[in-house]
């Protein structure tokens, strides 16, 4: 089993005003010392957008980097996310990274709201996801669709859209999936030979289900400790695994577990306890 880490587990994400932002020398760091060999990039500009800068950041960590979360506005026929994606795979071929990890921007600030698609936007979108990947394919790298929260491909019905209407591969998000209604576990089965990687998430379902009648916003249940270490949640890991090995995948895991913080944590303490957690978690189903 390959895993590797996020700086989410860590509190570093792309939205604006997500709380406070550690260091990269930080987070890697500590990624190193729970045991981890291989990381995401994070969120573009945490490490530096200049591709020898970032292969520098990361290589003397000595982390092997899977590639990174890239959100691009694939719906909108006056938006062209070609250019972008260009831009980024040249950070890939000096930096490294196998997996472009695409979600489906709703080109809104945040996760806490979206428009609703029309069947142009639809078209658009499966368009835009071939032309991604056949661009990812040229440079070596892989190209998976991210359901997330907030995004163009949020539900599981959209989920399921998207894959029965696409040749792109999936980003296992268990949790992302979960809020979007999945029974995350026959969706995996369904789709096993489709998924590229995994995002390793846990979340008590008590607070994802509260998220598609509205009751909470996503931000609310990531303040609220909607996500969990890996094992202490709902989400049914020996099972999505089992199914996972049965299909003959073979890529990474990555552990995330969406969080906030408010500062800097003291040395030792912090998110590395529940990352470490969730490491020791995951390595037993192997």
């Amino acid at each position: 089993m390959k895993i590797a880490g996020a700086p989410i587990s860590w509190g570093v994400c792309e939205v604006p005003g997500w709380g406070y932002q550690m260091s990269p020398e930080r987070v890697l760091t500590e990624m190193t010392e729970i045991g981890l060999t291989a990381t995401e990039f994070g969120p573009q500009g945490w490490l530096p957008i200049e591709p020898e800068a970032r292969a520098k950041a990361v290589s003397k960590y000595g982390l092997t980097p899977v590639g990174s979360f890239f959100l691009a506005v694939m719906h909108d026929p006056e938006v062209d996310p070609i250019p972008a994606v260009k831009k980024e795979l040249e950070a890939f071929e000096a930096a490294g990274g196998s997996y472009l990890i695409l979600a489906a921007d709703s080109g809104a600030e945040g996760y806490d709201d979206r428009p609703e698609l029309d069947e142009k936007g639809w078209e658009t979108l499966f368009t835009n996801l071939t032309r991604i990947r056949e661009v990812c394919e040229e440079a070596g790298v892989t190209a998976c669709i991210h359901p997330h929260w907030g995004t163009m491909v949020q539900n599981v019905d959209e989920v399921e859209r998207v894959l029965d209407n696409s040749t792109v591969g999936l980003c296992l998000d268990t949790g992302h999936l979960a809020a979007g209604g999945a029974d995350v576990v026959a969706l995996t089965k369904k789709y096993a030979d489709r998924v590229d990687i995994v995002h390793a998430k846990d979340v008590y379902t008590d607070m994802t289900d509260k998220l598609l009648p509205g009751e909470i916003t996503w931000s609310e249940g990531v303040k609220a400790g909607m996500f969990a270490p890996i094992g202490k949640g709902d989400i049914d890991f020996p099972a999505i695994v089992d199914a996972l090995n049965k299909a003959g995948f073979d890529g990474y895991y990555v552990l995330e577990q969406d969080i906030m913080i408010d500062e800097e944590p003291a040395e030792g303490e912090g998110p590395i306890h529940n990352a470490r957690a969730s490491y020791e978690a995951l390595k037993a189903l192997a």
